[in-house]
């Protein structure tokens, strides 16, 4: 991306506020966007597997979700949800090789994007991006870390619980509306806690029979917070 673009501006203050580039300082960050390109995508478009491994991405706007599948049941679990600011294909960018993961685009987004060759390169030829990289991917493997200890010690309940905390920004009102995931279907949180459809349906209906939550549609609040809380614990 040239400096004259019209996008140029608007991209790299997303680079500003994301959690690996946000240190990075505005010389640093020039060069970078100089090497990518961006891209839109459209809503549900599916990126094949031997194409993950190819490119590093950047999200600009939108949501795009990683995940694996079983092909003989159709069982999905998500395992990332990112949003603008994130940076995808992390693994690739370390080992160099596809990695069993599908990518999913749950709005239309727009997103920048290198081949994983040059971003790679940034490693050695930015000290700052190299020390920033390490606490990223720490994070990225805590979400991972976070997943599988649901999974393994906790109920249906207590894992949406934790999935809807999670999203809450610090410190909350008792009021709190959840990001990235608050229009997101009840299939599509099932997904991120490895359950079905028809039970997270049932305990977002059984929250708000008891005021825990206001749900419908496209639309989920927390009305009461500490009460969730505890059921997540």
């Amino acid at each position: 991306m040239k400096r004259e673009s019209p996008f140029f501006t608007d991209s790299l203050q997303c680079l500003k506020s994301s959690s690996l580039f946000g240190q990075l300082d505005e010389a640093t960050l020039t060069d970078i966007l100089q090497h990518c390109r961006r891209e839109t995508w459209k809503h549900r478009r599916l990126l094949p597997l031997e194409e993950t491994w190819l490119r590093f991405h950047i999200l600009l706007s939108g949501r795009v979700r990683l995940g694996r599948s079983n092909p003989e049941s159709g069982r999905m679990v998500t395992l990332f949800l990112h949003g603008p600011g994130d940076s995808f294909c992390l693994f690739s960018l370390l080992d160099g090789q596809p990695h069993d993961v599908m990518l999913e685009t749950l709005d239309d987004v727009t997103l920048l994007s290198v081949p994983m060759s040059e971003a790679r390169q940034w490693i050695d030829e930015h000290p700052a991006f190299n020390r920033a990289l390490l606490p990223y991917l720490g994070q990225q493997m805590c979400t991972l870390a976070n997943l599988a200890a649901d999974l393994a010690l906790h109920d249906t309940e207590a894992r949406l619980a934790r999935l809807i905390l999670r999203h809450v920004d610090a410190e909350p009102t008792e009021h709190a509306e959840p990001r990235l995931i608050n229009d997101l279907s009840h299939e599509s949180l099932a997904e991120m806690i490895g359950s079905v459809r028809i039970v997270v349906n049932r305990q977002l209906q059984h929250w708000k029979q008891e005021g825990i939550i206001d749900a419908h549609r496209g639309y989920l609040m927390v009305e009461k917070l500490n009460e969730l809380t505890q059921r997540a614990e």
